[in-house]
């Protein structure tokens, strides 16, 4: 018998109408809080790469237990246990299908001698990438294919994302922008064709007026931590790379990360901001907040765009934890490559990338606001030594290439 579920909300393709799946909620797991004092939050991000090469094949792979990619996934999970888990490079399905088979058959199963956990609350959406944009975006003379995508995929939903939460999300003020248009930010950084005297002229004029900011989507959701919201900015800019000397990706990333840093700061430099149900402007001032995300981008290391992180890592309103593992610096050391001639601290990397270049890198972040008082953080990146490092592993890994990502924080009503 399939567990009953949450409300998860699922928002249109082409329209800012939302649908419900009337699926009743499970009991709340969390143990009772004391009203006198704060709660202790563990929010976590998650790039697991539980994506597939076709629409379907995810469904199919989680409808067993047998997954083993998905068994180590869940463990990870499992064993740090965040309350709250952003799953990035996991595919949309428009029914929620996908996640509800993760959490029955994965994550409520204990993996391996892992505890089981239980998340009583997860929202899915739509997520741009794969949506034919009908123009030819990279400028390579056609149309179609997963880089005139609105966001690159090449089915729709691929490498979407998914939150997880064990308190209740408040699902009528939820905020999505998968279709705010990328020339409607002030001062964007739009790419520029470098055969041309023109600046910023790689789209044309009609294609402009299609091109989404987002690659996948940004999403603001509020999360009633015993009596409190707390906002959750969910995101996935696209990876600086894969194109030429327009830079459009590493510009795209830029502006993505950007987005956020207008969202969190009220007046004039948020008003621009329009959401997919027509909402104008960024979060109300005062309001608790993390950030969560790969953001795809090193503040010192990697090919963003300079300072492309620095947006959000020295945001007046924003804490930087500096998450940190044993992990990561044991397989700097062991990996050398380019990660020989990189200035960040290797302690602080995120993910282990390709070793020639761009070699190990930070690009996974949980940043809560300074209302938020930091308990805690870390990085799931145990040392070779550590019987739990057969879930992180080396190439080819058993989980991803991504390292979760916790921070504790302290919610007071």
């Amino acid at each position: 018998m399939r567990t009953k579920r949450p409300l998860i909300r699922i928002l249109s393709l082409t329209t800012a109408t939302t649908v419900a799946l009337g699926i009743a909620p499970l009991a709340a797991s969390a143990a009772p809080h004391d009203p006198a004092g704060p709660t202790e939050l563990r929010v976590a991000t998650y790039n697991a790469s539980l994506n597939r090469a076709a629409a379907g094949e995810l469904v199919a792979d989680l409808s067993t237990p047998d997954d083993a990619q998905a068994q180590a996934v869940a463990e990870v999970i499992q064993r740090t246990d965040p309350d709250v888990v952003l799953l990035n490079e996991f595919d949309y399905v428009a029914d929620g299908a996908a996640i509800d088979l993760f959490r029955e058959n994965y994550l409520e199963v204990g993996q391996d001698g892992a505890e089981p956990v239980t998340y009583p609350y997860a929202l899915v959406a739509p997520s741009n990438t794969g949506v034919p944009s009908g123009a030819d975006l990279n400028n390579d003379g056609r149309i179609g294919g997963g880089d005139d995508a609105f966001g690159f995929g090449v089915f729709e939903g691929q490498y979407g994302m998914a939150v997880l939460s064990k308190h209740p999300i408040e699902l009528d003020a939820v905020r999505t922008f998968q279709n705010f248009l990328w020339k409607d930010m002030p001062g964007a950084l739009l790419p520029d064709d470098p055969a041309t005297a023109a600046p910023s002229d790689w789209f044309s004029p009609s294609e402009l007026d299609v091109v989404r900011l987002s690659s996948k989507s940004h999403w603001d959701v509020p999360i009633d931590v015993d009596g409190t919201t707390v906002h959750l900015l969910a995101s996935h800019p696209t990876p600086p790379t894969f194109d030429g000397p327009e830079d459009r990706n590493g510009r795209r990333n830029h502006d993505e990360i950007r987005f956020w840093a207008d969202y969190i700061t009220p007046g004039s430099a948020s008003r621009y901001i329009v959401d997919d149900a027509g909402r104008r402007g960024g979060l109300p001032a005062g309001s608790p907040f993390i950030v969560a995300g790969d953001q795809n981008a090193d503040p010192l290391d990697g090919d963003s765009v300079d300072a492309a992180i620095d947006q959000l890592l020295g945001h007046p309103f924003i804490v930087d934890p500096a998450p940190r593992s044993e992990g990561a610096v044991e397989a700097s050391g062991l990996q050398g490559g380019a990660n020989l001639a990189h200035e960040g601290d290797p302690s602080l990397d995120t993910a282990d990338f390709a070793d020639a270049a761009p070699g190990d890198l930070r690009v996974d972040y949980v940043l809560p606001s300074r209302r938020l008082a930091v308990a805690g953080s870390g990085v799931f990146w145990p040392v070779l030594a550590d019987p739990l490092s057969s879930l992180t592993g080396v190439f080819p890994f058993p989980t991803s290439d991504h390292r979760l990502v916790w921070v504790d924080v302290a919610v007071r009503g």
